[in-house]
């Protein structure tokens, strides 16, 4: 067997479909034959639906349905959305916004949709939804962060979605009232778009009184759950599955109003209908990420020992609170909210404010990218203000080894960490010796060049159970099914040949079945980089479970009392044979045990681990065009051990690209109607290959005692260090020029115009 388990960086098995066009999207996959939907969305961000006429569009050829929330409604449908709310700083909850699915009085943002046209072809659909007769009356628009304005909704007339906090107050206030230094400052953290590379859809049939939904998601359970809730029908007459998915990140997460819809148009004609969003549309009414103002302190001694730390955000909600959307800048944002430094007195405080945007959720890191941006940035201004090592005041501050497990002042328990040790392997792989001769070689040809530092710390989230469940199917191949969700990360790879290493079936033997609530009765998901710690955890149960039951059962075939297994096969003193798993799975077949051909476990993590790391990288500015350019870029992680040390250098890749492209590149704007922008490619930048150096990537792992082969997950690692890193190394380089506490993202325009500000040129 392979020892899969001690770092083999195996190639990935399902490349070679996705590489050579045989990958099954869900645009791959829908019924011969479905029909077109198509969402009218709304063209003004706040405006009373006065009157929506459809009778001109059911005329048009090939038109087979078109529909509002009357239509739904009129059908039995429960068209509201799920929103999760967190408690507010005086017990009460956060706002309950209700979301339909389709607008019924109320259109709150540019996309938000409402009316659906189905037809034969797609262009048909279109041609109807233009036919539709669309009057409203303009509202008031509010986009501020702050609140008052026209309420977006009743149960917020200020348009205040949440106002939640943690920690002492008043012990904080004091503590930094005390301390012989203070720093302070304001750090915006951009809106970005999530722009997976398979932009969402879905198709659905109806038959034999089930409906059966398909969509690029991360996980099939809790649409199944909404859509028992909103059809009013049984659990078992739907079905949810998820064919291929092309890129998640947080946003495929989350449920769609066009799921349900989709769903009950299918059901309601007793036709397959599909669904796939163009980009155009995905920028419209895609989640958007991030979006927050901070407010940030930190107190330090005659030392330069952190005394306090506070910080108090005004996040955007958009128009609605579904998905996760309350939770991210408050309970998320506190997971990692102290960081990795050893910190007795805090407070957080968020508040959230609806406006007339698209909604905001999850993107990579929900929460805790947010959190490490703010504190990593406060390290460095503090460094410079009082005039110290930016390195040399982490190491001051940081967690010291010894006082491991240490509970944070948020209550999160870390179990392990070195961040010492990791933060030396950093500055050794950074050069530093070397950057004042690469400083001077870009100051010759007329550039600056600074560098950043960023130390993280992230924790895995989402359900600690999981399970798995081995079958032998009759083909001859072994079915693994799972209850997390691939989005490109490789699991088919990883769980296959963990399976082996485990139980020695052969890893070509292996088929990993994943995204089916048919298969598959309950699973996490995938997110918050739980996936791979939490998956092979329950393959450890399951493997387990199916060699107790086997065991007495070889026995018996062998005609001894009892065997033990051990390097993939069972075997006993005085026997020579050594049937392996699937040799036994044969035997059972053959002898009508149908009860050992299926095996199913679930497991649960004693804890959450925390994968750290620390990021540097040199950027070069061209004071002529403000350009910016990324020069050098190392990573060195904590992810405990390592399973395929291939695949996570890739998450690291992806997420720094993530990173990197927020900082430099992307950034989400809408005009004070509401009116988005930076509706396409042409005006919304993505990272590409010639913006990103060559990554330094080396790993120093240090165990997690939370799980059994001491993982620390690393899916969204790379976005968490690298956003305060390239911002970090951005200031220090315009720092020489006069520019202070400058704001992402650095466009050439901005970085231009600040350098201008700060030479005194008004224009």
């Amino acid at each position: 067997m392979n020892a899969f388990g001690k770092s083999q960086s195996l190639k990935r098995v399902e490349d070679q479909r996705f590489l050579t066009g045989h990958g099954q999207y869900v645009d791959d996959t829908p019924p011969e034959g479905a029909l077109h939907a198509y969402f009218l969305r709304s063209p003004v961000a706040h405006a009373k639906l006065t009157a929506l006429g459809l009778e001109d569009a059911r005329q048009m050829p090939g038109v087979k349905l078109v529909a509002g929330a009357k239509e739904m409604l009129a059908d039995g449908i429960d068209i509201d959305m799920p929103g999760g709310r967190v408690p507010n700083r005086d017990g009460s909850k956060g706002a309950n916004s209700r979301r339909p699915v389709l607008v019924e009085d109320r259109m709150r943002f540019v996309g938000d949709p409402v009316a659906v046209v189905i037809a034969e072809t797609l262009e048909q659909a279109k041609d109807a939804a233009e036919a539709i007769e669309l009057d409203f009356d303009d509202l008031p628009v509010h986009m501020e962060l702050a609140p008052g304005g026209e309420p977006l909704h009743e149960a917020a007339p200020d348009n205040m979605a949440f106002d939640w906090a943690q920690g002492d107050e008043e012990a904080t206030d004091k503590a930094l009232a005390a301390s012989k230094h203070r720093v302070k400052l304001d750090i915006v953290d951009n809106r970005v778009m999530i722009v997976s590379m398979e932009p969402r859809g879905c198709w659905a049939e109806w038959g034999e009184g089930r409906i059966h939904l398909c969509f690029s998601g991360q996980g099939v359970w809790g649409q199944k759950d909404s859509l028992v809730r909103q059809m009013g029908l049984p659990a078992e007459s739907i079905r949810v599955t998820h064919p291929d998915v092309g890129g998640g990140f947080g946003l495929k997460g989350q449920e769609f109003p066009e799921h349900l819809v989709v769903a009950w148009a299918a059901k309601h004609l007793d036709h397959p209908v599909r669904w796939m969003s163009d980009r155009g549309e995905g920028l419209q009414s895609d989640h958007g990420g991030r979006d927050l103002v901070s407010t940030a302190e930190l107190g330090f001694d005659e030392d330069l020992k952190i005394t306090a730390y506070k910080c108090e955000n005004r996040s955007n909600m958009g128009a609605y609170n579904s998905g996760f959307g309350q939770f991210i800048q408050s309970a998320l944002f506190a997971k990692v909210f102290p960081g990795t430094y050893d910190i007795q007195t805090a407070f957080l405080g968020s508040k959230g404010y609806y406006t007339n945007t698209a909604q905001m959720d999850a993107y990579r890191g929900a929460g805790r990218p947010e959190a490490i941006f703010v504190l990593e940035r406060m390290m460095d201004e503090a460094a410079r203000q009082l005039g110290v090592s930016p390195w040399e005041l982490r190491r001051k501050n940081f967690i010291p080894g010894d006082k491991f497990p240490y509970k944070t002042v948020v209550g999160e328990l870390y179990d392990v960490g070195d961040f010492h040790a990791v933060l030396a392997d950093v500055e050794k792989a950074a050069d530093l010796e070397g950057y004042k001769a690469r400083k001077a070689e870009s100051e010759a040809n007329g550039k600056l060049r600074g560098y950043g530092l960023a130390y993280y710390i992230e924790s895995i989230l989402g359900d600690p159970t999981e399970g798995a469940t081995v079958e032998f199917a009759d083909d001859g191949f072994v079915d693994l099914m799972v209850g997390t969700q691939s989005n490109g990360q490789g699991h088919e790879t990883v769980y296959a040949a963990f399976l082996e290493e485990r139980s020695g079936i052969p890893v070509e033997k292996i088929r990993v079945i994943q995204g089916d609530s048919d298969r598959i009765a309950t699973g996490g998901g995938t997110g918050g980089s739980r996936s791979v710690t939490n998956q092979t955890n329950a393959t450890i149960a399951a493997v387990n479970v199916m060699v107790e039951a086997f065991a007495p059962f070889v026995a018996e075939e062998l005609g001894v009392d009892e065997v033990e297994f051990e390097d993939g096969s069972f075997g006993a003193p005085g026997s020579n044979r050594r049937p392996t798993l699937i040799d036994a799975a044969e035997m059972a077949r053959e002898k009508g045990r149908e009860d050992l051909l299926r095996h199913e476990a679930k497991a649960t993590l004693d804890g959450r681990s925390y994968p750290n790391g620390g990021h540097f990288c040199e950027v070069e500015v061209d004071p002529e065009t403000g350009q910016v350019e990324l020069k050098r870029y190392t990573v060195v992680d904590d992810f405990g051990n390592l399973v395929n040390p291939t695949l996570a250098e890739g998450q690291v890749h992806g997420g720094v690209a993530q990173g990197v492209g927020q900082i430099l590149m992307e950034n989400a704007v809408y005009d004070a109607d509401g009116q988005l922008l930076t509706g396409s490619f042409m005006d919304y930048a993505m990272p590409r290959a010639m913006d990103l150096p060559f990554y330094g990537f080396a790993a120093h792992p240090v165990p997690s005692i939370q799980n059994p082969l001491g993982m620390k997950g690393c899916g969204e690692a790379g976005t968490v260090g690298a956003m305060a890193a390239v911002t970090n190394a951005v200031i220090d380089a315009l720092w020489e020029k006069g520019v202070r506490n400058a704001q992402v993202p650095f466009t050439p325009q901005r970085v231009w115009a600040l350098l201008k500000e700060a030479e005194g040129d008004a224009s």
